[in-house]
């Protein structure tokens, strides 16, 4: 992750080395290059965790937000996400590819789809043959190694690549405070407006050397979705900075322990599996999603000088205040239930 995401990005594109040129890179996986250029650095990066423009949300397979309606196959999130975890690649690939397309009646649009196809058949034929043949039957030649046993290590090493991918990146857009948005959010959307939604659309996970590097360092997703095409060993250093700027407006900065953050990604998930009317919380104020609505109680003026404090107060403090408030009322209601068990 930290090679072949971040060189088709075109972080080290500066060094015209073409060898790790974005324009050139081929990687180890089973979708091209050349696909996932465009659906990423482009769709997703363009429109970040906007609902049916950003196919990362989800990869058309999961509900992870309540903006999405419930749909019965939504009673297995768990059970689909845990599948598309173990052939994470295959997912990605056939994402990108949007198969769908070569049905369409436009012929254009159908004859575009069927190129991309055959890019990606002749592209996964390659990676199946050298992963689950070619390296097996070399190996079969040493006294080390059998043709099985490099092909169950091979077939091992991608299921683990595998995981850990959609570990990493469900860490950057699913967990609690990272947001969701619709197509409406994005009308009369200006430069600021986009950065803002880039920063409340992502979330990051602490990590030290070994975990940042391991991780390709999308454990500053933030930093890399402001900042997409700057080197990854530069996205630690101007944390401290992009921190800086959200205290000073007060605007979230959404990060975590990695595992609490994937956890927090798959309560979400199974949370989600559920139809709406067994969920407390809707889609105006909810850990992965919210609108102006939940606003709606705020004394007008909220947004200004906290009087207290001296400080600024924003979108954090304005989130705060509302959780706080919801907190207290159902604290209440919580206690009163308990009483009138024990009474009874």
């Amino acid at each position: 992750m930290e090679i072949g995401h971040n060189v088709m990005h075109g972080q080290w594109d500066w060094m015209n080395d073409p060898e790790i040129h974005s324009s050139t890179w081929e990687w180890d996986m089973l979708s091209t290059s050349r696909h996932w250029r465009y659906t990423h650095n482009f769709v997703h990066h363009k429109y970040t965790n906007i609902l049916d423009m950003d196919h990362d949300v989800g990869y058309d397979m999961v509900r992870v937000t309540r903006d999405q309606p419930w749909k019965r196959r939504n009673g297995f999130n768990l059970v689909i996400n845990t599948v598309l975890a173990l052939g994470f690649e295959l997912g990605i690939a056939l994402r990108h590819l949007e198969i769908h397309e070569v049905f369409r009646k436009d012929r254009a649009e159908r004859d575009a789809a069927r190129a991309r196809l055959r890019e990606f058949s002749g592209k996964a034929g390659r990676q199946l043959a050298k992963d689950y043949v070619a390296f097996p039957a070399l190996t079969s030649l040493s006294p080390g190694a059998t043709y099985r046993s490099t092909l169950k290590a091979n077939a091992m090493a991608n299921v683990i690549r595998n995981v850990w991918s959609n570990a990493v990146i469900f860490c950057g857009h699913f967990p609690d405070g990272a947001e969701k948005f619709t197509k409406t959010d994005m009308i009369g959307e200006t430069k600021g407006q986009w950065y803002l939604r880039q920063m409340l659309g992502s979330a990051n996970f602490d990590a030290g050397p070994a975990l940042r590097f391991m991780s390709g360092t999308l454990s500053h997703q933030i930093e890399h979705h402001l900042y997409p095409d700057l080197p990854s060993n530069r996205l630690a250093e101007i944390s401290v900075r992009v921190r800086e700027v959200c205290d000073k407006y007060d605007l979230p900065y959404t990060t975590g322990p990695f595992l609490v953050q994937y956890a927090k990604t798959w309560r979400t998930l199974a949370k989600l599996s559920l139809p709406d009317k067994y969920l407390r919380d809707n889609a105006d104020d909810a850990p992965e999603t919210r609108s102006e609505q939940m606003f709606a109680e705020l004394e007008p003026g909220f947004a200004g000088i906290d009087p207290v404090t001296g400080r600024r107060r924003g979108l954090k403090s304005a989130i705060a205040a509302v959780r706080s408030w919801r907190r207290a009322r159902h604290l209440p209601a919580a206690s009163s239930s308990a009483t009138d068990d024990l009474a009874a």
